[in-house]
């Protein structure tokens, strides 16, 4: 008796809300240092268009600044300012017309504002560097506190910068509806500004913004509420945080459970779990990075705060994710550097997992030629991981990371 086929988890749909992914792979938000002005351009047309012919069922635009001041770096992308909508727009029409679905991730860097590209070294800009941009540059914090050795000192943020930025962050949700994107995700994690609220290692302050861990939260909450209030209630809101900071006696896992509790209560639907980054001069946790080293994060978190997960970190294939999927550990899994390596990674897990071997699923333009040439293939006895094989593109641990 022939068994009944049945459908990977990973291809499962997935409602959230009023927003139903066609699968469980997300293409994490991964920074371009490519924006002018903040204002997307043809990089980002085909470096998130192309996951889509990908087969993703959802994508991520990288961390785009709630403020021109709290860029990451000096080319990041931006929503704040509404010339930045249109081309927002013309990205999310196409990922749409290819059958995804589009999020962006909302973030203020914080202390950690101003750094290099990666290729130029990643380094941290010298106040006179920021200067010599001629833009209006500003490190801010809970307390006067540098990320490390390279930073400067930052501004203590006032409780009127606070209500502020809440509206910076508003602003910028506002501004990514009008764009039509279905998804909003909040940073707080990598040290940027909300995680460096978090941790007692770069929150001094005592007032109600500082000091015991409801305290502490307080600036995450509040922002997640304001733009759960402005974000249309039938999207879905995720929010990245870092499970643990990184740092010894820091922000940890436990209280990441906590802190996701509140953000469920609040209508966060998915806590996307990263880790780290909270300064480069505090003592650091020994996290052993290997295969899936966050997913435990994603399972606890999942389990005990009762809310979605998107698990994220090493992931390099479809039966691995489709283990961490089937084994309850998460809701969602994110590819990043994976993803760059091989932008067509949901496609060739559905075949690895044996779905899609008509090619049905991939853009019209390009299935029906695969399907004419899989009876070769066949013949030849030739699988994706063999031509991989052979044209030196095997999955090599060391030369990924998300």
């Amino acid at each position: 008796m022939k068994l009944a086929y049945q459908r990977p988890r990973l291809f499962e749909p997935l409602t959230v809300r009023g927003l139903t992914l066609k699968n469980r792979a997300v293409i994490s938000p991964m920074c371009q240092h490519s924006a002018e002005r903040g204002i997307a351009g043809a990089w980002h047309l085909v470096h998130l268009g192309k996951f889509a012919l990908g087969g993703a069922g959802l994508i991520f635009v990288e961390s785009t600044a709630v403020a021109q001041s709290a860029r990451i770096g000096v080319r990041d992308l931006g929503l704040w300012s509404d010339e930045q909508i249109a081309p927002f727009k013309a990205i999310v029409d196409f990922v749409h017309e290819n059958g995804a679905a589009i999020g962006v991730q909302l973030a203020h860097a914080g202390r950690k504002a101003g750094s290099q590209a990666l290729w130029e070294g990643g380094r941290a800009l010298t106040v006179e560097q920021l200067q010599e941009t001629g833009e209006p540059w500003r490190r801010v914090a809970p307390s006067a506190i540098a990320a490390g050795p390279e930073w400067s000192v930052p501004e203590e943020l006032s409780i009127d910068e606070i209500a502020a930025t809440r509206r910076m962050f508003v602003d910028a949700a506002e501004r990514a509806e009008r764009a039509g994107f279905d998804v909003l995700e909040l940073h707080f994690g990598h040290g940027y500004l909300v995680a460096s609220f978090l941790s007692p290692h770069s929150n001094h302050r005592e007032d109600e913004y500082g000091g015991s861990r409801e305290n502490c939260m307080r600036l995450g909450l509040e922002i997640a509420a304001d733009v759960r209030a402005a974000w249309p209630e039938e999207k879905p809101l995720f929010v990245r945080i870092s499970a643990v900071d990184g740092t010894e006696d820091g922000w940890d896992l436990e209280d990441s459970i906590v802190f996701a509790r509140e953000l469920k209560a609040i209508g966060v639907d998915v806590i996307d779990c990263s880790s780290g980054g909270l300064s480069d001069e505090t003592r650091n946790m020994n996290v052993p990075r290997g295969l899936g080293f966050q997913v435990p994060f994603s399972e606890r978190i999942r389990r005990e705060a009762n809310v979605m997960t998107q698990a994220v970190g090493v992931i390099l294939d479809g039966q691995q994710a489709e283990s961490i999927l089937q084994d309850g550990k998460a809701d969602l899994i994110a590819i990043g550097r994976q993803a760059l390596y091989d932008p067509y990674w949901p496609h060739h897990a559905a075949h690895a997992l044996g779905h899609d071997d008509g090619f049905e699923d991939w853009p019209i333009q390009h299935g029906p030629w695969l399907a004419k040439r899989a009876p070769l293939m066949k013949k030849l006895k030739f699988t994706d991981n063999s031509v991989r094989s052979l044209t030196g593109s095997g999955h090599q641990l060391g030369e990924t990371g998300q």
